[in-house]
């Protein structure tokens, strides 16, 4: 057996195997800043966050022959992280502690409450998931409306409709108030 060959004989599939690792690697620099911003927005916790993006990559690598086009690599690694975030529910019930074992000293605001993109952040957080998860896909991921209906599995028309309403529903929750832009029938 030579340097070249694996322990089967075969030449080509060590050569595979470095080329896959190597298709993997160039995912994992080209994305994982991305899909850890897109999971710190899911699951607002970063540690959690951390998880999520190392169970994407984990089952990516498990099915990486599945990937077709390296073009598709943002919106797959994105579907997995969604569906790894919607798994964490699935498993196993969240533990709850109830509040009135708590005892809270401390009512000054932490950094993560101070500032415009705090308010920004809180905004966002109060729109219904039909007109949030268009828009965090759009804007936080940089995914076009036909990338953003394929993963949602709704029309192109849809996202922009639900994107176009988001932007009317943050823009008056950011202006101070709950309600929404009117709109008027022609007569």
């Amino acid at each position: 057996m030579t340097a070249s060959e694996s322990p089967d004989g075969n030449p080509r599939s060590l050569a595979g195997a470095s080329n896959r690792q190597q298709q993997f690697e160039a995912l994992v620099r080209a994305h994982s800043t991305e899909l850890y911003r897109y999971a710190s927005w899911l699951c607002g916790q970063d540690a959690l966050a951390q998880d999520l993006v190392q169970e994407t990559f984990l089952r990516a690598w498990r099915s990486l022959d599945g990937l077709r086009e390296n073009i598709a690599a943002k919106a797959w690694l994105t579907t997995i992280l969604r569906r790894e975030h919607a798994r964490l529910y699935e498993r196993k019930p969240m533990p709850t502690t109830d509040i009135a074992d708590l005892e809270l000293h401390d009512d000054a605001p932490g950094p993560e409450d101070l500032g415009e993109d705090s308010a920004l952040r809180a905004a966002i957080a109060k729109l219904e998931p039909k007109y949030r998860d268009p828009l965090v896909l759009q804007v936080l991921g940089g995914f076009s409306c036909t990338e953003i209906a394929r993963q949602l599995d709704i029309t192109e028309a849809a996202v922009m409709t639900q994107v176009f309403r988001a932007r009317q529903k943050l823009k008056a929750l950011l202006d101070g108030g709950e309600k929404e832009a009117v709109l008027y029938e022609l007569p």
